[in-house]
Order: C-alpha cells, then structure tokens, then sequence
C-alpha cells in the first residue's frame, strides 16, 4: 500500500473506502494494513475472500462518496465473486469510468478461472457492453500490448488492432500507461467484444456467439509471444 499512501500525501486528500474487485493478491493484499493505517476506513467487495471487507455489496447497488456515484456490476467469471465498479457524477462534463478490475482489459478480458464462457458472454455483453460508450475503461493491468498481438492475430486485416498496437507500443517504449481506453474504442479492437464479427468467428471456426469466445479465450491461453 506504500505507493498508494504516497499518492494519498501528494494529493492531500483522505482516504475513506476502498472498493475491491475481487480477492486475488494483486488487488486486494494491501487492505489488512490500510485498514490498520485507517481506522475506519470502509473496504466494499462482493466475496467473503477478500481481506478487510467490512461491506458486502451486490449487483446494481449504488453508493455515493461526495459527488462521486458508483455502481456495483457483479461480472463472476474471473473469480466467482468479481464486482465492477461504473462511476460518474451528475452535471459533469467528464465521461463516466468503469473500473472492470480482470474482466475487461484494453484489447482483452480476463482468465475464467472461476466462471464459464457464458458467464464472460454476459459480463461483456449485456452488462459492461451496454455502458455509455464514451465509457473510460480502467483495467486492472497494463497488458495491452500482448493482448493486442492476439488481436492481430484473430483479425490481421483490422485497422484499428494495428493503429492500437502501434501506439500502445510506443506508450510502452516511453514507460507511460495505455490505460483507459473507451468502451467505444473496444468494440473496435477487442476480439472478446467482437464476437459476432464475420473474421472473428473464422478465426475461431465457430458461430455462436459464446463457442466463439470460449475458443478464443482457449486460443488466448495458449498464446505465445511472438518474436519481435
């Protein structure tokens, strides 16, 4: 939580709740000690695993910090209790922020280790997919890169992959982050969200919609970084 406390003192702000997208360490292992730091500090996640979790949430729950609003989006597949977070505020001229910790990433979508193809199908279509497109997508990794060299590799003739690919490589060269994207942008480049495109189904010999991406994510797993 070191680099997080750093940025609480720079921005002179107070930290009062912590929202949690699901258990796995890389996301959740700083709460014990904040929740030491801060006494009080509110820590919202809908799985019982995750450490420090003082308030359990669910599905289309909406909370309110200041003039922030936020909406629970319960998105199992990753881990069985996965939750999003859709933020925005009223009479504000910024776009809202979705912060879709493993589900959906620029160009990718997360493991199913815990969840089916099905459920992954419904997270991005009928639940993540049906945001405002302007949406500010922020993942919770930077794998940007490898994500959009699977992309090419499923649709090669696609633009827009390699318009992405070439720019998140320079981002990478220059150590700045590629994250967020758009929703928007994502139905453009993301294979996981073109399910229902003519190369993608070629690409995966298949047509409905969640055999399509159960072979990609399959095909995804088993991706090797291909010489530069």
């Amino acid at each position: 939580p070191f680099q997080l406390l750093e940025i609480i003192r720079k921005e002179d702000v107070v930290l009062r709740a912590i929202l949690t997208t699901h258990h796995h360490w890389d996301h959740a292992r700083g709460n014990e000690e904040l929740a030491q730091l801060f006494p009080g500090l509110q820590v919202f996640g809908a799985d019982e695993r995750i450490g420090a979790l003082t308030h359990k949430v669910t599905h289309g729950q909406e909370l309110t910090f200041g003039a922030i609003r936020v909406r629970c989006l319960f998105t199992p597949c990753h881990t069985s209790g996965h939750m999003c977070y859709f933020m925005w505020e009223d009479d504000s001229p910024d776009a809202p922020a979705l912060f879709s910790g493993d589900t959906l990433f620029v160009g990718g979508c997360g493991q199913f280790f815990e969840g089916t193809a099905e459920q992954m199908h419904t997270n991005l279509t009928q639940i993540l997919g049906t945001l405002p497109k302007d949406t500010k997508v922020f993942c919770g990794h930077e794998c940007t890169v490898r994500n959009l060299k699977f992309a090419l590799k499923v649709e090669p003739e696609n633009e827009m992959v390699k318009e992405k690919l070439a720019w998140a490589r320079q981002r990478d060269d220059e150590d700045l982050p590629t994250v967020p994207s758009t929703l928007q942008e994502e139905f453009l480049y993301n294979p996981f969200l073109r399910v229902t495109e003519e190369p993608v189904q070629r690409f995966t010999g298949r047509t409905d919609p969640v055999e399509v991406l159960r072979m990609l994510r399959s095909e995804r797993d088993n991706f090797k970084k291909p010489k530069e």
